[in-house]
């Protein structure tokens, strides 16, 4: 099916941000998985080229864009050539609307110049070693000292957590008021007590920096709460939707990519005197998969433009975020079938992928939570 989401303003990005993957990242992208982090200089050529802040004002140093579309090229280019080292759908889609919508006219002048320029990368940390996908059981907390906030605990699975300079932070102001006693803090690099552990080594995503933080008494100033005290899981909550299409997102141009490349081995590929491509179960298997992949394809598309309505609700969000990565992860596993014994070696990019995609159904909430907050949209 043709698309019809994007315009020509679209296109254009699109054809731009290809030029600087192909100048900026590829070329380096395999030592950066050895290092297991990218250089920083990415981040301020992206910034510098406008790929950074879309959304952002441009009074700030913005695109002034309230349109989604503009930060979906971006993910999908970075998908479909496996630039999986760049934090930035981290970075423009899901802390961008924290400052944006939360941040006070102080925090904006201070925080969003360098986060359009690159000099400020951005993180956001809700995960706890003892508490994944449960918000309400958080136990980093915050008390008011005067002036301050002081913040004790620690994060895990943080993505950009190495590179990041502010990180909006999940915290315990109260325990009485339960999911109303969290509160969102704005961390910078270089606070007493604020400290990064390891860089964590991962199955896949091996350029991406993901850290675990620690936070011991950080005191931050009472001008470094972000939105209202309190209110950070309706904050947090709010935000997700946005968070889980990126996902599905990136699902959906890696299921394109991986399809595409493994229809032109399965043609060249030969078995038996003819190419494997041309066996019944060849043929049928990836009729399946191009079938999925548009279905998702579809689904995706349509989730953009309601977002940018501002209709998308939680449970099409969940919707598209578990169907999309799920469906990944099942075509990636069947195209690197079809490659046989070369879809096992790492040079080939279906086992890299393979092994990247595996985290999709996990992080911004697990498959299970998914289906857990369709269900219970349903009274169930």
């Amino acid at each position: 099916m043709q698309r019809t989401l994007f315009d020509e303003e679209h296109l254009l990005l699109r054809d731009a941000y290809r030029a600087f993957l192909a100048e900026h990242v590829l070329p380096h992208h395999a030592d950066w998985e050895k290092a297991g982090i990218v250089d920083r200089e990415v981040w301020t050529e992206a910034g510098k080229q406008g790929f950074l802040g879309f959304d952002v004002p441009e009074e700030y140093g913005g695109g002034g864009q309230k349109d989604f579309r503009y930060n979906a090229v971006v993910t999908e280019e970075s998908g479909r050539a496996r630039a999986t080292g760049l934090g930035f759908a981290l970075h423009n889609d899901i802390v961008a609307p924290y400052l944006l919508d939360l941040a006070t006219p102080e925090q904006k002048q201070r925080w969003l110049p360098g986060f359009c320029s690159g000099e400020i990368v951005t993180a956001i940390a809700m995960t706890e070693p003892g508490a994944g996908s449960d918000l309400r059981g958080m136990r980093t907390w915050a008390r008011r000292d005067g002036s301050d906030w002081v913040l004790s605990g620690s994060k895990t699975f943080i993505t950009n957590g190495i590179h990041a300079d502010l990180v909006i932070v999940a915290a315990r102001t109260s325990e009485e008021k339960g999911a109303r006693g969290l509160s969102l803090f704005g961390v910078e690099r270089g606070m007493p007590g604020f400290t990064r552990g390891r860089n964590l080594d991962k199955i896949g995503m091996k350029a991406q920096d993901t850290a675990e933080l620690f936070f011991d008494e950080v005191r931050v100033p009472a001008d470094n709460l972000i939105g209202e005290e309190g209110a950070g899981f309706i904050h947090l909550v709010s935000n997700l939707p946005r968070e889980r299409l990126s996902v599905a997102i990136l699902a959906a141009a890696a299921m394109e990519a991986v399809l595409a490349e493994t229809v032109e081995y399965c043609k060249s590929r030969k078995a038996f005197g003819q190419p494997i491509g041309s066996f019944q179960n060849s043929r049928f298997l990836l009729a399946e998969l191009a079938t999925e992949t548009q279905v998702v394809r579809t689904f995706v598309d349509r989730a953009i433009e309601e977002l940018n309505a501002g209709r998308l609700t939680a449970e099409d969000a969940a919707m598209a975020k578990w169907y999309a990565t799920e469906a990944q992860v099942k075509l990636i596993d069947r195209c690197l079938q079809l490659h046989g014994g070369y879809g096992y070696m790492t040079e080939y990019s279906v086992a890299r992928a393979w092994l990247d995609a595996r985290v999709q159904t996990i992080y911004a909430g697990t498959t299970e939570i998914m289906k857990e907050i369709i269900g219970r949209s349903m009274g169930l």
